[in-house]
């Protein structure tokens, strides 16, 4: 009998450890965190960000097709381990489909408040079949989608910890005059213009207490030293979203080095991004402690990469689980952890005090 119980008691504790292991991961007014969702979608950007107020923001949404396999995924996270019923803030940061793919699906299939964009262009030279392409985002915004410009603030909810979520540049104008001077200016070596829809990328800062992070697209080489170059007004962060899946077009020195964060997360593929260029300019930031990487690089030898404990998924794209990174950002914004999918340990950062 008293085995009996024993065994009982001991299969309640692990049941309760494992529940506890997926609420701790939701995101409400009780837990009062901050949680950064970075979603696996091959190669493309699916960046879910849940505040302490509960309010929920998408920044990109991965490709259509593939039987589905990107909106499953943003859906499943963001309806299964984020707890949400809806995305109340939906934004594009360019008109790339892997960018802006799955935008209409998931406000017919999971519900979308409010969209933001930089502003709808009548054509991308790019893509001859962007006409019909936008044709399904402005049905699902009921062409009423917001257009960003640098400088503005996203009005998101703030609670007793100040929550603001400021435009660093969009459509190629940047927030310029702000901030320190960048020390690494000289670091930039101009290269040719980018005519793609890329260079117009919405980057943004958002900022809970002394917390900092940046995202910024796929902004590309020029334009990230107009961002930062002769002042830098994001400062010294904690956490970056390595740009463009961390190609060798992006990530210029001078911006990444006077960013100096803390920790950062490369939204890579399999054979897209994680570019060895990239992974030396992180190995060169002054404060980093770790980056971490959606997709271990095939391509590229492991010793340029982050350690594997580090890369939330290390198989080819045929057999891919998806994945998902997670940052969370105590109540007070003083620390942060990080950690891959919901069984992963959480790797743990103190915010720094001084930007």
């Amino acid at each position: 009998m008293r085995l009996l119980k024993s065994v009982v008691l001991s299969v309640a504790a692990c049941c309760l450890v494992q529940v506890s292991a997926v609420t701790t991961l939701r995101a409400d007014q009780k837990t009062g965190t901050l949680d950064i969702y970075f979603i696996d979608v091959e190669g493309g950007a699916a960046n879910l960000i849940v505040t302490p107020e509960g309010e929920s923001l998408l920044i990109d949404s991965g490709y259509p097709d593939n039987q589905g396999r990107d909106l499953n995924r943003i859906i499943a996270v963001a309806g299964e381990v984020a707890g949400l019923k809806r995305i109340d803030h939906a934004m594009v940061s360019h008109w790339h489909l892997d960018h802006f793919g799955n935008h209409a699906a998931l406000a017919a299939k999971f519900g979308v408040g409010t969209f933001w964009d930089r502003g709808i262009p009548d054509s991308l030279s790019e893509d001859p079949g962007f006409p019909d392409r936008i044709a399904a985002y402005r049905a699902a915004s009921q062409n009423q989608s917001k257009a960003l410009q640098a400088g503005q603030l996203v009005p998101l909810k703030s609670g007793k910890t100040p929550l603001s979520l400021k435009v660093l540049c969009a459509s190629r104008e940047a927030v310029v005059g702000e901030g320190p001077e960048n020390t690494f200016a000289a670091r930039h070596q101009p290269q040719p213009d980018d005519p793609t829809d890329n260079s117009a990328s919405i980057a943004v800062l958002l900022r809970f207490g002394e917390f900092r992070y940046v995202t910024c697209g796929d902004l590309t080489w020029n334009m990230e030293a107009k961002l930062v170059t002769p002042r830098n007004p994001a400062g010294r962060i904690d956490l970056f979203m390595v740009t463009h899946h961390g190609l060798a077009v992006s990530n210029n020195p001078a911006l990444v080095l006077a960013l100096d964060p803390v920790a950062a997360v490369m939204c890579n593929g399999p054979k897209k991004g994680g570019a060895e260029s990239t992974l030396k300019t992180l190995r060169e930031v002054q404060s980093m402690q770790q980056w971490f990487q959606l997709h271990r690089n095939v391509d590229l030898d492991g010793s340029l990469q982050a350690p594997a404990e580090f890369i939330a998924n290390s198989v080819p794209t045929a057999d891919c689980q998806g994945q998902w990174v997670l940052a969370r950002v105590a109540p007070d914004g003083a620390s942060y952890t990080i950690q891959i999918g919901s069984d992963g340990k959480p790797h743990s950062f103190r915010t720094r005090s001084e930007h």
